[in-house]
């Protein structure tokens, strides 16, 4: 299918195709002074904090014990990567400190992205993965060892890619994953840009599905990577094709549809959100 918007970059033509087979991830040169900070994991051992608005006693509960939604699920799995442990500061420079992200006021209600810690939040995530609307898109259902085997390479990774829960009015809701798309899997399959910042959702009530709750987090959440990383001039993302709710989201949210590409695990569609079109949309 060609692309809906007669807007296209230049040289938005079809990527020539690598061979993905031998590799998951996209080689990245990092600097002494970053190389300098692997090491012990300084997280290891840190008390967990409670996410705002969860009682202490039991902050990897969902209030209300709502159901997931529908999401736009990763082109690869993760799971396949295998990176150092870096410290907190070095595998939050290559998405500019997202732990330090503030929280904005939305349409519904103040909401903030709290990146995931695994004791706290598993449970809940796994939850949210076995939901059958869930796992059509991400292919993760199962015990929380899928879930698990997922979300370490992210957060033991050299800071590609952030995984967060979506705290809206106190009240976890929503799973986002926040991801340098120049670095991904992704860019073999688009000309991607330096500083390209990519999205992967999923929406965790049912309550909050069909009420236009998702266009205001997405257009919240592109607003959020554009204010805190200066150096990006898109946020992109690759919902399936066959998720129509999921792309209707993005375009609602200020996205435009770029093209159509075949990844290897679905027939996606490129959706961005450009910097200097940030005004109009």
């Amino acid at each position: 299918m060609a692309p809906a918007d007669a807007h296209t970059d230049a040289g938005t033509g079809p990527a020539p195709q690598a061979d993905t087979g031998a590799e998951d991830t996209l080689d990245l040169e990092l600097s002494e002074e970053v190389l300098a900070l692997f090491g012990e994991d300084p997280l290891a051992g840190e008390a967990m904090r409670p996410l705002p608005g969860a009682p202490a006693s039991s902050a990897s509960s969902v209030p209300g014990g709502a159901g997931p939604a529908e999401g736009t699920g990763p082109v690869t799995n993760r799971a396949a990567m295998s990176r150092p442990v870096m410290s907190r500061a070095a595998a939050s420079d290559l998405l500019d400190h997202p732990a330090d992200w503030r929280p904005v006021t939305t349409p519904a209600g103040v909401f903030q992205l709290v990146p995931v810690r695994l004791e706290r939040d598993l449970a809940v995530l796994t939850r949210w993965m076995n939901d059958p609307a869930v796992a059509a898109f991400w292919e993760l259902a199962g015990p929380e060892a899928v879930t698990a085997a997922h979300l370490r390479p992210q957060l033991e990774g050299d800071g590609r890619s952030v995984p967060c829960l979506g705290v809206l009015a106190g009240i976890p809701m929503s799973y986002w994953e926040i991801y340098r798309a120049d670095l991904d899997p992704l860019a073999r399959h688009y000309p991607a840009r330096p500083q390209d910042t990519g999205i992967h959702l999923l929406i965790g009530g049912v309550h909050n599905r069909g009420q236009g709750v998702g266009t205001t987090l997405l257009r919240a959440v592109a607003d959020l990577v554009l204010d805190n990383r200066p150096r990006c001039a898109r946020v992109v993302a690759e919902p399936d094709l066959r998720n129509t709710p999921s792309v209707s989201a993005f375009l609602s949210a200020g996205f435009r549809f770029s093209a159509e590409l075949e990844l290897p695990d679905k027939r996606a569609a490129l959706m961005v959100r450009d910097r200097i079109h940030r005004a109009q949309l």
